[in-house]
């Protein structure tokens, strides 16, 4: 997913993005979403959000 695409989500969450890394637009995401927010901090590539759209992008 790009990054445009990742703040049209945010912009659609009404979770404003400014200069936010990549990383942390998606943590904002899912917090919005109400999910926990560990994009990227999954230890060993093991990761138990199965449903969790950002998912196959974060263990890559």
């Amino acid at each position: 997913m790009t990054v445009k695409q990742i703040k049209e989500i945010a912009k659609q969450k009404d979770i404003k993005v400014g200069n936010m890394k990549k990383e942390n637009i998606i943590r904002a995401i899912q917090r919005a979403e109400g999910n926990f927010d560990c994009f990227g901090t999954a230890t060993a590539g093991i990761c138990d959000q199965m449903n969790c759209l950002w998912r196959d992008n974060c263990l890559a």
